[in-house]
């Protein structure tokens, strides 16, 4: 998640806004879809833009080396977000949080004792 005030670019292009133009987080809201305002470089403000859209410095210059364009990150979030469980049996990844093996095994406990 992004902080207000953090620095950030374009990284696809919005309207009026093309990819890679600088910015900064004036404002950051919502619950379970986190949603940014940002003021450009370029004089334009825009609000409700998803997290996917926007790039940290370090991100940006990431992409510029050929690091990747962000896809394949959009597409593990994505399976995470499903419940999918890592390798090595640790826990599962729930919008980029790990939550521990044990209180998923607890979870299922308790749905057993309360339906029984």
């Amino acid at each position: 998640m992004l902080a207000k005030k953090a620095k950030v670019r374009a990284a696809v292009e919005l309207r009026d806004v093309p990819a890679g133009t600088p910015g900064k987080v004036v404002l950051v809201n919502g619950l379970s879809w986190i949603r940014y305002w940002v003021r450009f470089d370029n004089g334009v403000t825009m609000g409700s833009v998803n997290r996917a859209h926007l790039a940290t410095p370090a991100e940006w210059e990431l992409r510029l080396a050929g690091g990747g364009d962000g896809a394949d990150d959009a597409v593990a979030v994505d399976g995470a977000a499903e419940g999918e469980v890592e390798a090595e049996g640790e826990g599962v990844a729930v919008n980029g949080v790990m939550v521990p093996a044990k209180l998923i095994e607890r979870a299922k406990a308790a749905r057993a004792r309360l339906s029984a």
